[in-house]
């Protein structure tokens, strides 16, 4: 009862500032966690956690040796952090630094317009799968891609079903690569992407997997995979690759991860849109 008496007579000392204080601090917190919400950034978070929690306990249970080297540690800890997680830092940082503005106080989303896009890719992926043709599909958001386009051919097309299909075919000069989708065109193709370390990949998963997890953990791309061998369709973000994926799936994940609220609140939207593209296609081969 004294301890709620006591927080009350703080909040009523607390300036108006104070209140401020707070607010900016919680809100930069919601903002900043999951944009660097990766696996290497959270390798990070997890050893810096650790490594305080460890001190801390040696100095609670009077562990005078182990205290005295954390305490030595944590003098240094700064620097070693950096050190021993420079690449996930510099993912890190990157990421922050290629965050729009817009997008950081949440006012920018992508509209509508995602939902075709999202239809033809679909389609594409799901005869892709039953016809056992490999594929990596890239879709930009906020981290812009640049570097990965030079490796790649410049296309600029608009995205559909048909487009998608002629590049991953297999005699296609441009089907070993990666297509990259940025602002609903697709921006380049036959692109070279980095290959994911990760341990906790499956020894089975290919070169085409290891990419597609590899450009997921540099940035905050969604990566769609169809495996050669299997015909599986896998999806990569954030480093975590989902597999195994039916395209009614795909089509929900890609709508959660690409599409604005007002588009998800109507969840048949794409999947009225890609019946119509598939009568559509039908009428047209008839």
């Amino acid at each position: 009862m004294n301890t709620i008496q006591d927080l009350l007579q703080q909040l009523t000392k607390m300036r108006w500032s104070d209140y401020l204080d707070i607010i900016i601090v919680a809100f930069l917190l919601y903002r900043i966690l999951p944009l660097i919400r990766t696996t290497g950034t959270m390798r990070v978070a997890k050893a810096v956690v650790a490594i305080i929690v460890a001190a801390w306990l040696t100095a609670v249970l009077e562990l005078h040796t182990l205290s005295f080297i954390f305490d030595q540690f944590l003098q240094i800890g700064l620097l070693a952090v950096v050190i021993l997680f420079q690449p996930e830092l510099r993912r890190m940082l990157d990421h922050l630094g290629n965050m729009k503005i817009r997008k950081f106080f949440g006012t920018e989303k992508q509209g509508p317009e995602m939902a075709p896009v999202i239809a033809q890719t679909v389609m594409a992926c799901e005869v892709m799968s039953r016809e056992r043709v490999g594929a990596l599909i890239v879709f930009a958001r906020d981290n812009p891609l640049d570097e990965y386009f030079k490796t790649g051919t410049v296309i600029e097309g608009q995205v559909s079903e048909q487009l998608i299909r002629n590049i991953f075919f297999p005699k296609a000069s441009l089907h070993d690569g990666a297509m990259i989708i940025c602002d609903g065109k697709v921006a380049a193709a036959g692109c070279v992407l980095p290959l994911s370390a990760s341990e906790r990949l499956s020894a089975d998963l290919g070169t085409r997997h290891r990419a597609g997890v590899g450009i997921s953990e540099a940035s905050d791309a969604v990566v769609i995979i169809v495996s050669e061998e299997t015909g599986t369709i896998s999806v990569a973000v954030g480093g975590m690759l989902k597999r195994h994926l039916a395209p009614q799936t795909l089509e929900r994940l890609l709508c959660n991860e690409l599409c604005a609220d007002e588009v998800l609140h109507d969840e048949n939207l794409v999947l009225r849109l890609r019946q119509k593209l598939q009568k559509k296609s039908k009428e047209e081969h008839k």
